[in-house]
């Protein structure tokens, strides 16, 4: 399945309230592809159990202990695969996978892509519920990657409370890691995204073995001076400056009025230290943005020529947006938040899980192929089609609506922190389960009310109608 993400990852000391988030589009190809959210339940002991891609078909076995983890998987897994794109396992430790990405043909030249190898449909279940750290998340999964080798160009985003890692896999075999800074966030969009590395920084730096010898040996390093990551496996095409690059240029200006460089150059940040606090907030949207406000937004009132020139963030093939929120201002038992959306993230509010949990609502772990109003993933999208399908007339009425949802939720996140300090152990965990039940009904009573409002306008809006003088 060819996919397209767009990613930030933010630093403990870069977000408001001191939190670790990683966060994520997961674009596909196609704009229906239905998603579920579940949770795995942990393993102790099991024998000979494997898993197998549905895409390549890459096989291993699977260890014998695994913590809980949650998973956003495809429905349809048999043709699509199963893509469990992200997780916060049972010892709050995050991982989202994968950003795509793409090394050049001379560094694949001589390491290949390995067509059997382990690709991002099995990537989250081989990895995220075997680790402790984000860290040992990195290193768990290089040495996949050396034992398997990887048929695919793939960036993973690891976090736990105090650290945020960005792993990029470039060739069959060859990868780099960045320690995001605490003070800082950063942003990838389907290019390789890290710059100048310090190899004599381990604690802020991860690589292959041999990495740095096989960019001597190929020379394939085309600086004078340094090791750009970037330059040496990288691409930078016409594709790159209108698919890519604007959407990297995009987030920094939104962080950062301020930000001079061009959507289309090369040399754009990986990584930058913060002007302001981000907040979960700041994240859904950019997630959702579509460069409003400037001559490029599709939606708004630039030429043809500029509205259609750079590929936006949030698409009608975001099949799910997630935040993955690691808090440090309360309770490690109750710290874990995933905020998710099944609809477009540019109309649908990103609704939080508490991932110390048995389960999901039903609405999220089942998910059918056709539409059904009973699905969160086709109840959000339903909101997606018709705030749309009259732009100008709905937007004003869906922004009210998404603050709505924002504040209601901070209050019953507020309300069950403080209900939560009751409980201990199995009970805190059903408890914080049904909450995230109570969540999804509440935002389910939301998201309705705002169809009904949606069609009602609609109605209004119809071309055939006709005003007929009843004298004549």
């Amino acid at each position: 399945m060819e996919s397209a993400c767009t990613s930030i990852l933010v630093g403990k000391n870069a977000s408001l309230d001191g939190s670790t988030m990683i966060a994520r589009n997961d674009d596909t190809f196609l704009p229906l592809t239905p998603q579920r959210f579940h949770i795995n339940p942990a393993v102790k002991g099991r024998k000979g159990a494997k898993i197998k891609s549905w895409l390549n078909g890459f096989e291993a076995e699977l260890p014998e202990n695994g913590y809980r983890w949650p998973a956003v998987p495809n429905v349809d897994y048999k043709h699509n695969g199963y893509y469990d794109e992200s997780s916060i396992n049972e010892v709050n430790v995050a991982m989202s996978c994968t950003e795509s990405t793409y090394g050049n043909e001379k560094a694949l030249a001589y390491d290949p892509l390995v067509k059997d190898g382990l690709d991002e449909d099995c990537m989250q279940a081989m990895v995220a519920p075997y680790i402790n750290s984000a860290r040992e998340g990195v290193s768990y999964l290089g040495n996949l990657i050396k034992q398997y080798g990887s048929p695919a160009g793939n960036s993973v985003l690891f976090s736990d409370h105090n650290e945020v890692w960005y792993m990029e896999i470039v060739t069959g075999h060859l990868w780099l890691a960045q320690r995001i800074p605490d003070d800082a966030y950063a942003v990838a969009a389907n290019q390789v995204a890290i710059q100048q590395v310090d190899f004599t920084d381990a604690d802020n730096f991860m690589w292959a073995e041999g990495i740095q010898e096989y960019v001597e040996a190929h020379h394939l390093n085309p600086d004078k001076t340094g090791w750009n990551f970037r330059h040496i496996f990288g691409t930078m095409n016409e594709k790159d400056r209108h698919y890519n690059t604007p959407r990297v240029w995009y987030a920094h200006h939104l962080f950062d009025a301020d930000f001079d460089m061009s959507p289309e150059s090369a040399e754009l940040p990986f990584i930058r230290r913060i002007e302001h606090k981000i907040s979960v907030e700041d994240i859904e949207m950019l997630l959702g943005s579509h460069y409003n406000e400037t001559p490029f937004d599709p939606m708004g009132h630039g030429t043809d020529a500029d509205k259609y020139r750079y590929r936006p963030i949030g698409l009608n093939r975001t099949q799910n947006a997630h935040i993955l929120q690691l808090r440090n201002d309360v309770p490690k038992e109750q710290a874990a938040i995933m905020w998710i959306t099944m609809g477009m993230p540019t109309y649908t509010p990103f609704i939080p899980f508490f991932t110390n949990a048995n389960d999901t609502d039903l609405s999220f772990s089942e998910t059918p192929m056709k539409w059904d109003m009973k699905s969160a993933y086709w109840l959000y999208r339903t909101i997606s089609v018709l705030v749309e399908g009259h732009y100008s007339q709905h937007i004003q009425g869906n922004v009210d609506y998404l603050n709505r949802c924002k504040q209601e939720l901070r209050t019953m996140i507020e309300a069950i922190q403080v209900e939560a300090q009751k409980y201990q152990g199995a009970a805190l965990t059903e408890y914080l389960t049904e909450q995230n039940h109570a969540i999804v009904k509440q935002m389910a009573t939301e998201a309705t009310s705002m169809i009904g409002e949606l069609v009602m306008s609609g109605i209004n809006l119809s071309k055939l109608t006709f005003n007929m003088d009843r004298n004549l």
